[in-house]
């Protein structure tokens, strides 16, 4: 591994970060395009041009954790310590090669002498080709193979082996393993004497495999994997020491990243371009700041295991200079994250400009978006899909006199096939209109005049701004926290909620009230559930 620096030699200072805006188009303006700013698009780092082994790589000392005969063999060059200096095939010292591969959780096959005869060498090989694949397609099936398995691995070694030796078959043997379905799907199988359409328990290693890919996206680990192969995980004790254990473990991360980009839709704000002639200060380094700030602010609430209302009114939150800029504070410099304190209309999520950027349209806000992902992600209570025939929002145009968007929404809301929905979803989309389409506030619309974020909520509660709307959502502590179940639910099992998931739903919830609804509680008691830990055989 190497540390790479770049630097721009001789060169003026540059404000750091700068990255060009994706050009969507010509700019009237101008305002839209950097002049004379430098950036690195990327470094690309090429060679070795004259290698005199297959090197020292760490990958390489987990897969082959054996060698069939002395230093002959090309794998024996590919186990040696790291730091070793890579010479020519079998140069490696053998204590170096045994610690290697012991390190790697096997003894290298190492008995046989150098000058063993052909037969006797092919035999060696063949058993350490066995011991590889075996090994690597426990793994990668995430199960112990069967003697079928192996024999389908090994019938693609010996293709490879004949065509370019030892580890040419390794690689046929790992290109086979890699386009396996085992591999590549999650298959689940009903039992032989399961009746059709009956429920039945995931077998050790299936809920493994489940438990693995829904807390870190993917493949079980070894002591993981072991627990399940010895069945260890039907007991309760066991079963919950695993979670924990993984739940404290580095790669939980990726249940902070992946759940957060499905349940927030936080993986849109990538793709969306503002007008460069509307909002010409958004560029690159902002649209990847509002993504870090909401993600930072997720892994503080659910790996710190907070409650999960406090993701609406979090006193906090994590900015650096730019996004600062951004958000019209100051006191904070440099391209560094910190967290720092937030009150008012900006606390909470309500309040990320990722959220409310990906929620509004290229050259304005949209109450109607905003107010539906609201309904939908917060309070569960998605609005029907419009009628085919509804006729889109009238904007304004040249030489009429402009209308704000509160007026043009009345005029759209007197359409009876309008109506209904938009009674629900506009108010809690108008107690945002204080924040503009990339998330800054505003006092005053595009058109200069005020805005008017008052209104009232299906259930009669008045809201007007942000603050208020964040109240109202408080009021709401079991719908929210239901809401939030049911999407982390639907992300863990891999299918949409039904109505007969509901019961399990409450369940959790219910139980989780006691610690206060923290993010532990939820994880735990979907794990535990029965949509999670057990499936319905097929019809």
């Amino acid at each position: 591994e190497h540390v790479v620096g770049v630097s721009f030699v001789a060169a003026r200072t540059e404000p750091t970060g700068i990255l060009e805006r994706r050009l969507s188009g010509f700019s009237l303006s101008g305002l839209g395009f950097y002049h004379g700013h430098a950036a690195v698009e990327r470094v690309e780092i090429a060679g070795p041009y004259d290698p005199a082994g297959p090197g020292a790589t760490a990958s390489r000392r987990r897969i082959f954790t054996c060698r069939p005969g002395g230093g002959g063999d090309a794998a024996g060059a590919g186990v040696a310590a790291a730091g070793d200096a890579v010479g020519a095939p079998g140069a490696q010292d053998s204590t170096a090669v045994a610690d290697a591969a012991a390190e790697a959780g096997a003894v290298p096959d190492s008995s046989a002498p150098a000058d063993v005869a052909p037969g006797a060498a092919a035999r060696a090989e063949d058993r350490c080709a066995a011991e590889i694949l075996s090994a690597l397609g426990r793994r990668a099936y995430r199960r112990p193979l069967t003697d079928d398995d192996l024999d389908t691995l090994l019938a693609f070694y010996e293709q490879g082996r004949a065509e370019g030796g030892f580890e040419a078959g390794i690689r046929k043997g790992i290109e086979r393993l890699l386009v396996a379905p085992e591999f590549l799907f999650r298959i689940e199988r009903d039992p032989i004497d399961a009746a059709p359409g009956t429920a039945y328990g995931l077998t050790d290693l299936e809920l493994a495999t489940r438990l693995s890919l829904f807390l870190w996206s993917d493949i079980p680990d070894e002591p993981l994997l072991a627990a399940a192969e010895a069945g260890r995980l039907a007991d309760p004790d066991e079963f919950d020491r695993q979670v924990a254990r993984m739940l404290a473990d580095p790669r939980a991360r990726a249940l902070v990243d992946n759940f957060a980009s499905q349940w927030l839709q936080l993986g849109r704000v990538r793709g969306v371009i503002p007008d460069a002639d509307v909002f010409y200060e958004f560029d690159e380094n902002l649209r990847a700041d509002m993504e870090r700030e909401t993600a930072l602010f997720l892994e503080s609430q659910i790996l710190g295991d907070r409650g999960v209302m406090e993701l609406f009114d979090a006193d906090y939150t994590f900015v650096n200079e730019r996004l600062a800029r951004h958000y019209g504070r100051d006191g904070v410099y440099g391209e560094r994250f910190r967290r720092v304190p937030v009150e008012g209309d900006r606390a909470g999520l309500l309040g990320h400009a990722s959220l409310l950027t990906v929620t509004a349209y290229p050259t304005r806000t949209s109450p109607v978006l905003r107010g539906k992902w609201l309904l939908d992600n917060v309070l569960g209570m998605p609005p029907t899909e419009p009628p085919a025939d509804v006729p889109a929002l009238e904007e304004n145009h040249a030489g009429a006199p402009p209308r704000t968007m509160r007026e043009r929404m009345e005029r759209h809301r007197a359409n009876p096939a309008c109506a209904a929905c938009h009674r629900m979803m506009d108010p809690p989309g108008f107690a945002l209109e204080h924040f503009d389409a990339i998330g800054r506030w505003r006092a005053a619309d595009e058109y200069g005049a005020p805005v008017d974020a008052a209104g009232a909520l299906a259930d009669g509660t008045a809201v007007d701004g942000p603050a208020a709307l964040r109240h109202a959502v408080l009021a709401h502590e079991t719908s929210v926290v239901r809401t939030v179940t049911e999407k982390l639910l639907t992300y863990a099992v891999g299918r949409r909620m039904e109505a007969f998931d509901q019961p399990a739903v409450r369940r959790i919830v219910r139980d989780a009230e006691a610690g206060g609804y923290r993010w532990s509680s939820i994880i735990r008691g979907i794990v535990e559930s029965v949509p999670f830990q057990l499936r319905r055989s097929e019809s």
